[in-house]
């Protein structure tokens, strides 16, 4: 038996303390020890993107992290992203852009494109590429998820109040 240790954290808003064996990932703790069924579980090597859940708001395969890095940390899945039942807007763009097919990428996609969006409120086409080019889809390929994601930076560009003072 692996040896364990107490580990105190927050998924999604909820505070969580349990005793974890050293060993255990993160996407093991997501999924059996918390149910939560959104992150997938793609290739076990970090290469597909797919298990991809924001720590502290940086963006981390949870196939290659061991849970107990993640104590004292805020940890969101693909679950977090909605607000009050609503969907957040990426995932709102990806249904309207037909970035979705079968869905197995898609929260590793939302996952990076969250994080990318809040760093970088307004990018062009070609940086949206570069930031996703981490996430594998096999069923739709990547037009869909760029326009979903140029969509919401422009949709939040154009909602955004002007600062007084600076020029239109």
């Amino acid at each position: 038996m692996s040896r364990q240790e107490k580990l105190a954290f927050t998924v999604n808003g909820e505070t969580h303390d349990l005793d974890i064996p050293v060993n255990r990932t993160l996407i093991d703790l997501i999924k059996e020890d918390l149910g939560l069924i959104g992150t997938k579980d793609g290739c076990r090597q970090g290469v597909c993107g797919a298990c991809t859940v924001l720590v502290d708001e940086v963006p981390v395969r949870s196939c290659l992290a061991l849970a107990v890095r993640c104590g004292g940390k805020q940890i969101t899945t693909i679950e977090g992203l909605m607000n009050g039942g609503q969907l957040h807007p990426l995932q709102q763009a990806f249904i309207d852009n037909g970035a979705v097919q079968c869905g197995y990428c898609t929260p590793g996609f939302l996952m990076m494109a969250a994080a990318f969006l809040k760093e970088n409120p307004a990018p062009s086409e070609e940086e949206i590429r570069e930031a996703l080019v981490g996430n594998i889809c096999r069923c739709t390929g990547y037009s869909g998820s760029v326009r979903a994601v140029m969509a919401v930076a422009e949709s939040e560009a154009t909602n955004q109040p002007k600062s007084p003072g600076l020029p239109s």
